[in-house]
């Protein structure tokens, strides 16, 4: 009862710590309730819940007092980055140490004293070491380095001894928690407006945002953007809407062969028709992942049945300039192209081209009805200036803090390099 008792004091004291120190965490922290988990060993949350070990706290507090303050933190942090909810998607062992070196590093940068360790020293010069590899140390961006740059077994030990705290074995669970992501992502918002109210202009919140910044941006349904790209259009197929089967099959039974009515064989349905794919093949672009987006992009299309029997898409190739154009009438043409087509170029970068391109093929009547242009590339180009008739979209792999923005007449989507490499 002793130890029960204890052990939840200390808690209190490191929660209330938190919120004096760190008041724009008040709302995350109400949203977690500590649940006392004997034999445990451990320090865990599943996203609403703070379990802890009665025993594990006090041996940690009289090892290091301000040990247990740093783990509730830790998993606040984890919580209000949302890096629970993505652990079914990916490499759990990659995912748990990107995470716990995402959320160490944002502690680090704010120097809230109550939350102080010995080996603090280590971890900063490690994460030096860290952020001139990676840039930013967001979960997501030390994630995809892991998996590009495997560890050896002694780096990974070294690492987790750093950066471990708590035991993410909750995040596997199978019930739905009562806090989602998306109530966590309002939760990641309000502390992103009470940090400006609470903090001075760069006093060690910047990892934190950069981190925030992660967690609450759009995500986009790359398929349910390529809906931007439809027109009405007459497709050759029964309209089950407008036909009646009771007198088709009424007629069948009656005069042998002759139905009383015959089928409507047209409908209107939105199925792509006419749209450019852009491919940036400057140098920075490396080849697979161009592969991997048309691919992704067919697949949708494909699974979607977004497809008329004959359609009318450009696949134009372009660096500095135009290198390229393959024109697409029908699946069996998209198919050979995926299969034997090259990318050209691999120079400077200039998204001027394709649209002075675009516009000629317009002139020359090769477009009836464009709908929109889709430009895979890194970023890094010059944009027109002048808005086009049609809709853009300008697709970039990865989320880059240096990338120019886009015009305002254009939509920008993210796609993640995993979620390529995956065909996802």
């Amino acid at each position: 009862m002793k130890i029960s008792t204890l052990s939840k004091q200390i808690l209190t004291l490191a929660h209330d710590d938190i919120l004096i120190h760190l008041r724009f965490f008040d709302t995350a922290l109400s949203r977690l309730t500590l649940r006392e988990e004997k034999g445990s060993g451990c320090m865990a949350t599943d996203g609403e819940n703070c379990f802890y070990d009665p025993v594990f706290v006090l041996k940690s507090y009289e090892k290091e007092p301000k040990s247990i303050t740093r783990c509730y933190l830790h998993m606040l942090l984890h919580c209000i980055f949302s890096h629970g909810f993505q652990y079914d998607k990916l490499e759990k062992e990659n995912w748990d140490l990107a995470a716990d070196i995402a959320v160490e590093n944002v502690i680090l940068d704010m120097q809230f004293p109550g939350a102080v360790m010995e080996q603090d020293a280590d971890a900063v010069r490690k994460l030096k070491v860290l952020r001139e590899d990676i840039g930013t140390l967001t979960a997501e961006r030390i994630y995809r380095y892991l998996k590009q740059n495997p560890l050896t077994a002694n780096e990974r030990e070294e690492l987790k001894h750093l950066f471990y705290k708590d035991s993410h074995a909750l995040w596997t669970q199978s019930e739905k928690p009562e806090l989602t992501r998306e109530q966590w992502k309002k939760i990641s918002e309000r502390v992103k407006t009470d940090i400006k109210a609470f903090t001075k202009p760069k006093a060690g919140a910047e990892s934190l945002e950069k981190n925030l910044e992660e967690t609450t941006r759009g995500r986009y349904d790359y398929g349910e953007i390529l809906r931007r790209f439809t027109v009405m259009g007459e497709d050759i197929t029964v309209n089950d809407e407008e036909f009646d089967y009771i007198y088709y099959t009424y007629g069948l039974m009656c005069y042998g062969n002759l139905p009383l009515i015959e089928p409507l064989e047209y409908k209107e349905v939105n199925k792509v028709r006419e749209f450019v794919i852009a491919l940036d093949t400057s140098a920075s672009c490396r080849g697979p992942l161009v592969k991997a987006f048309l691919q992704k992009t067919y697949g949708i299309l494909k699974a979607s049945e977004n497809f008329f029997h004959k359609v009318n898409v450009h696949i134009i190739q372009c660096d500095h300039q135009v290198q390229s154009d393959t024109k697409i009438t029908n699946e069996e043409e998209f198919e050979t192209f995926m299969q034997y087509g090259k990318l050209n170029g691999f120079g400077a970068t200039d998204f001027r081209p394709v649209f002075d391109y675009v516009e000629e093929l317009k002139r020359q009547g090769e477009f009836e009805n464009l709908k929109g242009l889709i430009y895979f590339t890194d970023g890094y180009g010059i944009y027109p200036e002048r808005m086009p008739d049609y809709d853009v979209i300008f697709a970039f792999l990865d989320e880059d803090e240096n990338r120019a923005p886009v015009p305002v007449w254009s939509m920008k989507v993210i796609l993640e390099s995993d979620e390529l490499d995956k065909g996802e």
